[in-house]
C-alpha cells in the first residue's frame, strides 16, 4: 500500500505531500527508530499533530509519540547518504492501524495556520537551506510560493515541513 499522496503543481513543477506511510506506521507501532516499544495513550484534551493523516487529534483518541527519522527512511527508499543530516524526532501517530483512514482528500496544506520551517534536501540526502514560512504576514498562499520556490531549484528532491518551537517534523514534500 502507498501512502496518501497530496498532489499540488505550480506553472511548471508537481510536489506531493506526504504522511508517515502505512508500511513505516506499522514498523513504528513494533519499535519505533530509537527502538522503543510503543506506548499508546488515550488523549484527552486532543490537538496532537498525526503524522500518519495530518491533522490534529480529536478528545479520547488514543495515540502515541514515537522516535521519527524522516531522512533515514527516505534515505532508505532512495539511496541517498545522509550523513550527519540523519536525525530522529518525537512524532504523534495513531496507537493502532484501524483508528486512521490516512489524510482526507483536500485542498491547502496541513498544520499551515502557524509559523513553519521549510527545510529542503538534495538529491544525496544534503542540506539546502531552509525557509521560515509566516502563513498571516506572508498572504494566504505563503506554503505554495514557499514549495515553488524550493522546488524551482533542481537540486531540491524533498522538503521537510518543522515546526518551529521545538523543530519537530511535520510531513515531507517531494517532486511530484
Amino acid at each position: 500500500m502507498t501512502p496518501h499522496v497530496t498532489t499540488h503543481a505550480t506553472t511548471h513543477i508537481t510536489y506531493a505531500v506526504r504522511p508517515i506511510g502505512p508500511l513505516i506506521l506499522k514498523r513504528l507501532r513494533s519499535a519505533d527508530d530509537a527502538g522503543r516499544q510503543l506506548v499508546p495513550v488515550q488523549d484527552e484534551e486532543g490537538g496532537s499533530p498525526l503524522r500518519c493523516c495530518l491533522r490534529h487529534s480529536a478528545p479520547g483518541e488514543h495515540i502515541a509519540l514515537v522516535s521519527y527519522a524522516p531522512l533515514r527512511r527516505w534515505a532508505a527508499e532512495t539511496g541517498a547518504e545522509p550523513g550527519a543530516y540523519d536525525e530522529q524526532g518525537p512524532v504523534f501517530i495513531h496507537a493502532e492501524a484501524e483508528a486512521c483512514g490516512g489524510p482526507a482528500a483536500g485542498e491547502g496544506y496541513p498544520f499551515a495556520r502557524a509559523r513553519r520551517v521549510l527545510r529542503r534536501y538534495s538529491g544525496e540526502g544534503r542540506i539546502l537551506g531552509g525557509r521560515l514560512v509566516e502563513p498571516v504576514g506572508e498572504g494566504a498562499d505563503a506554503f505554495g510560493e514557499a514549495f515553488a520556490e524550493a522546488f524551482a531549484d533542481p537540486e531540491v528532491a524533498v522538503v521537510h515541513v518543522r515546526t518551529v518551537e521545538y523543530g519537530c517534523f511535520l510531513y515531507e514534500v517531494r517532486r511530484g
